[in-house]
């Protein structure tokens, strides 16, 4: 099975010189946790989630609408395309420890996002079928990784 046929296609986005405050709303009014940021050609630049914005909040001790989304962003994407299988990307957010990725177009724009809650979804339609793309193993391995406190990573990498 394709990316492109559990992905949702309706992206929000925002750029980097948007503000923390702007990012935030945007995210309650949508109920979403993270959105790409694109450059003026609509390609994805980075990554803002609700955790970066809080952390840069509380790190900065500047109100949100002063902080430019660019100063919170990951500049690292992880990301998929559509043409993608849903066990490759399910492998990649395992990898990268995230909730979601942005299915990017070959000219490098955001058309759609594959989030963990779309897998879930999957695998249990699956379970009512007779192929398995991905198992429930697979999605519990990932999401025990996604869920790993990072701190206890880099911990372990020290000793």
């Amino acid at each position: 099975m394709k990316v492109s046929q559990i992905m949702k296609q309706a992206v929000e986005t925002c750029v980097p010189d948007d503000n923390l405050s702007m990012a935030a709303k945007k995210m309650w009014d949508f109920d979403i946790g993270w959105l790409p940021v694109v450059d003026l050609n609509k390609q994805v630049i980075g990554i803002i989630t609700d955790r970066d914005i809080c952390m840069a909040g509380y790190t900065q001790g500047r109100a949100l609408f002063e902080i430019p989304v660019s100063v919170a962003m990951s500049k690292s994407v992880f990301s998929c395309a559509s043409n993608d299988t849903i066990a490759a990307a399910e492998e990649e957010m395992r990898l990268h420890q995230v909730r979601r990725l942005p299915v990017i177009a070959s000219d490098g724009k955001v058309e759609g996002v594959l989030s963990i809650n779309d897998l879930a979804r999957e695998v249990e339609r699956e379970l009512t079928g007779t192929k398995q793309e991905i198992t429930t193993k697979e999605l519990t391995d990932t999401l025990a990784t996604i869920c790993e406190p990072r701190a206890s990573q880099l911990q372990a990498r020290l000793q």
